[in-house]
């Protein structure tokens, strides 16, 4: 019924819907797929970004060593299943060639544009920011200058230019673990100079799952029914944060536009991997994976801060869940179907 707007990927990790299963996303049956410890100095992968390259996938991996400090990993797979790591941190270089290592980074999100495969992730400058870089191979990475100024988080680049421009959703925060958030939209002729900024969505909403805070997942995907927007909202309860997979249709050429909004989560911790580990709890989605001649989606997401899983949808599923569960939201954060 509904076309994704893309590339052909017919060797993307997949598994058919489990019979009975009514919901528009379904787990990966061998979840997780990296454990703790998953290589030599490193306790936990998570959060992580993943694309096809050549004949395989490659991922830039928020990898945290024994110290609890965030940096950015490669990774390789040949199924996107299974998955190997180099054994260095991501060579980044500034613009003068010179090796560059950030504090910490976290949270990588990795989006092709014309041939050249940008990383953008959470960066350390006098706080939280979003971090830019730029790689044709994988083997030579180019640091930009940080999109914005401290404090902001999730940055998420859009897969193509619009009306010629860069555009970019991101969660202004402060320097805490934000107690708050809506979702915004910046653009660039550049990706140097950003303006143009715009509000996308809210928190809030009928639901609570999404009352606290949101912020944008994988690279919105292009459909012929507008960007797919996959995104995390949270939730405080007496016990601490919840952090859910809702779903957005945003206007192909102006995506602070919000087209539909789903109402409900489309998946919510649930499984031990989800709800027990580092921080408890957390599904957050990360990248996606399409293949446009059938309309499969894998979405790897971090589950608990403590390792990535992987889940599937079907474009068709996927948007008639955010139709027939959509809602509007009003300034003042009420909703209604």
């Amino acid at each position: 019924m509904y076309k994704i707007i893309g590339q052909t990927l017919k060797n993307m990790p997949w598994e058919e819907r489990p019979k009975d299963h009514k919901d528009p996303v379904w787990r990966y049956s061998k979840n997780p797929l990296i454990g703790r410890n998953p290589v030599s100095g490193i306790a936990r992968i998570f959060n992580s970004a993943v694309v096809p390259f050549k004949d395989r996938f490659v991922g830039v991996f928020r990898a945290e060593d024994t110290a609890t400090l965030p940096h950015l990993r490669l990774g390789w797979s040949q199924d996107g299943f299974k998955w190997t790591f180099d054994e260095l941190p991501v060579p980044l270089k500034d613009s003068n060639g010179d090796s560059w290592l950030p504090h910490y980074a976290y949270d990588p999100r990795l989006v092709e544009i014309d041939h050249t495969y940008h990383v953008i992730w959470c960066t350390d400058f006098y706080g939280p920011t979003i971090g830019l870089a730029r790689t044709a191979d994988f083997v030579t990475f180019e640091r930009l200058e940080n999109a914005f100024l401290p404090f902001n988080r999730n940055g998420v680049l859009f897969p193509r230019k619009i009306n010629g421009t860069y555009r970019m959703l991101s969660r202004p925060s402060d320097s805490g673990h934000t107690p708050f958030g809506d979702i915004f939209l910046s653009e660039s002729p550049d990706l140097v100079h950003w303006g143009r900024h715009r509000h996308v969505m809210e928190r809030g909403g009928s639901g609570w799952w999404q009352n606290l805070k949101i912020g944008s997942g994988p690279a919105p995907i292009e459909t012929d029914q507008g960007w797919l927007l996959l995104y995390h909202g949270v939730t405080q309860t007496c016990s601490g944060y919840i952090y859910s997979m809702g779903a957005a249709l945003l206007d192909l050429d102006e995506p602070s536009k919000v087209l539909y909004r789903s109402r409900v989560y489309c998946l919510t911790p649930e499984l031990d991997y989800e709800t027990i580990g580092f921080v408890p709890n957390v599904v957050f989605p990360c990248a996606a994976l399409c293949d446009a001649s059938s309309g499969r989606i894998a979405i790897y997401y971090g589950a608990a801060d403590t390792t990535i899983a992987l889940a599937f949808t079907h474009v068709d599923d996927i948007i008639n869940f955010i139709i027939n569960n959509h809602e509007s939201i009003g300034r003042d954060g009420s909703a209604s179907k």
